[in-house]
């Protein structure tokens, strides 16, 4: 009975071990930086993660890699972060260019003349994406706004006024996106 007893034991302290490093495994493989985010920002961390939804349609999910202080909505020093969406359905370029003047002027960003050129540079730089692809854009403090498919360099528009309004889309104490807005800033965050 006691030879039982430890050989139940030995399997259920295997079993708790090997779920641990398995669980232990995942976190490292969701939590590990894409070599483009990487390359842009040294020592990348994960900040925050969430889901955006349109009348209950997933439409993509959301990951803010920041540098490992974290992003800081209310700091007056330039920062650089990535805003990673990986699609959950099928959109043309041209929508998702229109989807981000429509936030931008709900935000009251930029003038009209602007958003005019903001919207042709986003109409000919974002391609049409699928279900599982990424598009990237990395915030170049006081420079531009950088973009990523999959990994491979889109392109970039060089405009500091344009890069804060689109990332201002998610991250502005105004976004529609409230609820997204509060799961991408995380814990390195809080207070802003």
């Amino acid at each position: 009975m006691t030879i039982s007893f430890s050989r139940r034991a030995l399997c259920t302290s295997l079993l708790i071990a090997v779920t641990a490093m398995t669980a232990h495994a995942d976190d490292k493989v969701a939590n590990s930086v894409p070599a483009h985010i990487s390359e842009e920002i040294p020592q990348a961390s994960l900040q925050g993660t969430g889901s955006f939804r349109w009348f209950g349609l997933h439409i993509y999910d959301a990951s803010l890699w920041s540098a490992p202080e974290g992003y800081q909505p209310s700091s007056d020093k330039p920062q650089k972060f990535a805003l990673d969406l990986a699609y959950a359905r099928t959109l043309y370029g041209s929508k998702i260019a229109d989807a981000s003047i429509e936030e931008i002027e709900k935000l009251k960003l930029g003038t009209v003349e602007k958003r005019e050129h903001w919207l042709a540079q986003m109409k000919h730089l974002f391609p049409d994406v699928k279900q599982g692809m990424h598009i990237t854009g990395i915030h170049i403090p006081n420079e531009a706004a950088r973009f990523y498919l999959n990994g491979k360099l889109l392109g970039e528009i060089r405009d500091a006024e344009f890069a804060h309004a689109f990332f201002a889309i998610w991250l502005d104490k105004k976004t529609t996106a409230q609820s997204l807005r509060t799961r991408l800033l995380g814990s390195k965050a809080a207070g802003g």
